[in-house]
């Protein structure tokens, strides 16, 4: 019998809706909290482990028989690659799975700081009509200056949905696209800090590691104009949030979307919440019901070359 165990605790009926999937004589269970203790009593028995957004540390990837852990996703920062190479485990991911969705949850946050859309909404929800004091900072996209910070799958798809706006991209990362790709998303390479200083509208696509840890700073938010607009839907330690909320409140920066936080679920005390000209969403960029039965199949073809011995696919590969 092989067992797989969701990290992320999960109802019965998402398990009911995984369980077409699996191969003859595997079994999948869930943790019942996250807490480190119910992570390490859920993994006993445990051959593979699938984790959303629950980190992996290295006394789970000690666990005896766990052979693999698949990122449902993308971002491996939660995961201890180290402890995982030392105890012999496979890490993998869905590589560009879920590219679609959050090219299109930041363009859907870009609008809706622009346009005031829930600003609105939350107006006319608690009985006003803020037509008046929205229109001041309610701006359009169309032709506008958009910086890309991580030019991967989800930015060039993003770069591909701005097209139909108009707008020149700028883009930075360590290595420039090739000549022809840049010119068909009319993108352009260049340095991070030049790319805060032209944009109107700065987005946060890329992965989270040593390099970019902390990258959008108070240093480099004060090179941003002050009516232009930031999106992070990477990850939260891109960013350092209260530097943002401090730079919104003292109005050097119009607006920001928000889907991912340094510390998720968001806790109370985080300083973005409250400021009106900030959207904040619970990490739900990479969610699209269409594309459920396609990551499921394929995290389960990487789990069955796992147990049989040959290669999963290499774009999924971490460790």
């Amino acid at each position: 019998m092989t067992k797989i165990v969701l990290l992320d605790p999960s109802t019965p009926q998402r398990l009911e809706r995984l369980r077409p999937f699996l191969p003859e004589r595997w079994t999948i269970a869930t943790t019942t909290s996250r807490a480190p203790q119910d992570q390490l009593a859920g993994l006993q028995g445990a051959t593979f482990a699938i984790t959303g957004d629950v980190p992996v540390t290295a006394p789970m990837f000690a666990v005896p028989g766990l052979r693999a852990v698949h990122k449902w996703g993308v971002g491996y920062d939660g995961i201890d690659l180290q402890a995982a190479r030392q105890h012999g485990v496979r890490v993998l991911r869905t590589t560009g799975s879920n590219a679609a969705a959050v090219a299109e949850t930041t363009l859907g946050l870009i609008l809706a700081v622009n346009r005031n859309i829930v600003r609105g909404h939350v107006g006319i929800q608690r009985g006003d009509w803020p037509k008046g004091e929205v229109g001041p900072t309610s701006t359009t996209l169309s032709g506008r200056t958009v910086g890309i910070v991580g030019m991967g799958h989800v930015g060039k798809a993003l770069a591909r949905l701005l097209r139909g706006f108009g707008c020149p991209v700028l883009y930075t990362q360590r290595t420039p696209l090739p000549t022809a790709e840049e010119a068909d998303l009319n993108a352009r390479h260049v340095p991070l800090e030049d790319l805060l200083a032209a944009s109107d509208v700065v987005t946060l696509n890329c992965e989270l590691n040593d390099s970019t840890r902390n990258l959008i700073d108070r240093d480099r938010l004060a090179l941003m104009k002050p009516d232009a607009i930031l999106v992070n839907a990477a990850r939260g330690g891109v960013l350092v949030e209260a530097d943002l909320a401090q730079a919104i409140r003292e109005g050097r920066l119009r607006g920001a979307g928000i889907d991912v936080f340094s510390v998720e679920p968001l806790e109370q005390d985080n300083p973005l919440l409250g400021l009106e000209r900030v959207v904040l969403t619970p990490h739900l960029a990479a969610l699209d019901a269409s594309g459920f039965a396609p990551s499921v199949m394929r995290m389960i073809e990487n789990l069955v070359a796992v147990q049989n011995g040959t290669p999963p696919r290499q774009i999924d590969i971490l460790v």
